[in-house]
């Protein structure tokens, strides 16, 4: 032991030195861990909305495009789908869409902001297959409905509205995505004018 005498204030700047040291050291190793939290650009890129161009598309027709890693549908559904939409209530499991697979704006008869168009994320809510749009052939799956989607893996049906009809395995509608009509000629999935996302 040293009887040198103590040098107090020697000892605070020694003490203040090394906890500020300690403290940048510690915020070093924070900043790039916290960053590893956030997603990378292509996970962003994958969530961000998606703008369809439906200029093109013909009354029956489909055009997929993906959202988030999954199929999304636009159908452009003709009068007399839309018609019938509204007799089929008695078939479906969850005609009024009160379980929520979708914004509040598409709880209606065509699950749409616009009736003439169906936007629908293609996933069975069975087990994640996806469905195929029969739009002439669904009368085999279900008779008197013109079109619809039949789902492979273990036979769910939905029709145009992405409702899921009774007594098949899968437990709810096909889920809508946010989405809104920029124009005439475009939607935008993933986000709405109530800015859902």
């Amino acid at each position: 032991m040293s009887n040198a005498p103590v040098n107090a204030g020697r000892r605070r700047f020694l003490t203040a030195t090394t906890a500020v040291v300690g403290g940048v050291g510690a915020v070093a190793v924070a900043v790039p861990f916290i960053k590893s939290w956030n997603p990378s650009a292509k996970a962003k890129a994958a969530g961000a909305p998606v703008e369809v161009d439906i200029s093109k598309l013909e009354v029956g027709q489909m055009v997929r495009v993906e959202w988030r890693g999954k199929p999304v549908w636009v159908v452009r559904r003709s009068q007399t789908i839309l018609d019938q939409l509204g007799s089929l209530d008695g078939q479906l499991r969850d005609p009024a869409s009160d379980e929520p697979q979708q914004p509040e704006y598409a709880k209606n008869t065509y699950r749409s902001v616009n009736p003439e168009y169906l936007v629908a994320v293609g996933v069975c809510t069975h087990l994640g297959c996806s469905p195929t749009y029969l739009p002439d052939t669904f009368g085999e799956q279900v008779s008197g409905v013109n079109a619809g989607f039949f789902c492979p893996c273990h036979g769910s049906k939905f029709d145009m509205a992405g409702r899921v009809f009774q007594g098949v395995p899968a437990p709810l509608n096909l889920v809508i995505p946010p989405h809104k009509f920029l124009d005439d000629n475009r939607i935008l999935v993933g986000v709405d004018d109530e800015g859902a996302a």
